[in-house]
């Protein structure tokens, strides 16, 4: 047996240690530029907790975290029983939501990350939705982006540092989007903050005023801190206040571009 498998099994992953040490210098470098953003810009998103990802931006887009369960299912269904004509998909799991989706029809995915890999019914896409000039309008009639927009711009997985990286990702988005098409979107919920350089955590309202007068809101469930799943809830003052008490929940949004 190899020294790496004996260290595997005794839980230290030596390509892991080897990558996160490469990712420091990268680590500090980030964290001075977003730090003197929030400090010359109006920002939404004080950094509250330091959460290094040093590894991540050395990764392919198929080597993500396998905590969705729920949102995977849950927009899957909805994207077989709606059936649209041309689904994009934006940074989400590879070997979780897209796995699902491919199962059942073609999908196009958008990633600042390669991959590597060809997958029946996946077609990849290297691109960066954070750049103000992409170029792509009225694209698809259906897309997707779960649990990924809240890491852009923080420069985990190689991207620049942007504190409005979020937003640019969003404006893409509904560019690339047709009138009247679906928009499948999830994101962390709770008080507003960033825990640098994992992802930002947004406050519902937030999300809400940045959803005004360009999407309805047809449906919205989410994954409390316990992870059980809440399906089509509805929005009150005080859940909207609360962030369905939820610190780090999970929103789950079916929208409809107007």
């Amino acid at each position: 047996m190899k020294l790496n498998q004996l260290l595997k099994i005794s839980g230290i992953d030596i390509k892991q240690f080897l990558l996160s040490l490469r990712g420091i210098p990268n680590y500090f470098n980030n964290y001075s530029k977003i730090k003197a953003a929030i400090e010359n810009t109006k920002t939404d998103f004080p950094i509250k907790n330091l959460n290094p990802c040093l590894a991540d931006r050395f990764d392919k887009a198929g080597s993500l975290p396998l905590h969705y369960f729920y949102q995977d299912i849950h927009i899957a269904k909805k994207i077989f029983e709606n059936n649209p004509i041309k689904h994009v998909d934006i940074g989400s799991r590879i070997d979780g939501f897209v796995a699902h989706v491919a199962s059942f029809r073609e999908i196009e995915i958008f990633d600042i990350r390669s991959m590597n890999i060809g997958v029946k019914n996946i077609k990849f896409v290297k691109a960066d939705l954070s750049e103000l000039n992409f170029a792509l309008e009225n694209y698809c009639d259906s897309i997707s982006c779960l649990h990924v927009i809240e890491h852009f711009g923080l420069g985990r997985y190689g991207d620049k540092i942007d504190i409005n990286g979020h937003i640019k990702g969003l404006n893409n988005i509904y560019k690339i989007l047709k009138p009247g098409g679906k928009f499948y979107f999830s994101t962390p919920i709770g008080e507003q903050r960033i825990e640098f350089d994992a992802h930002r955590v947004f406050d519902v309202q937030y999300l809400l005023d940045l959803f005004y007068g360009k999407y309805c809101i047809d449906s919205f469930s989410y994954v409390d801190d316990q992870n059980i799943f809440h399906s089509d809830c509805q929005f009150n003052a005080s859940s909207i206040e609360k962030n369905f008490n939820c610190n780090y929940g999970c929103g789950i949004f079916e929208l409809t571009k107007l």
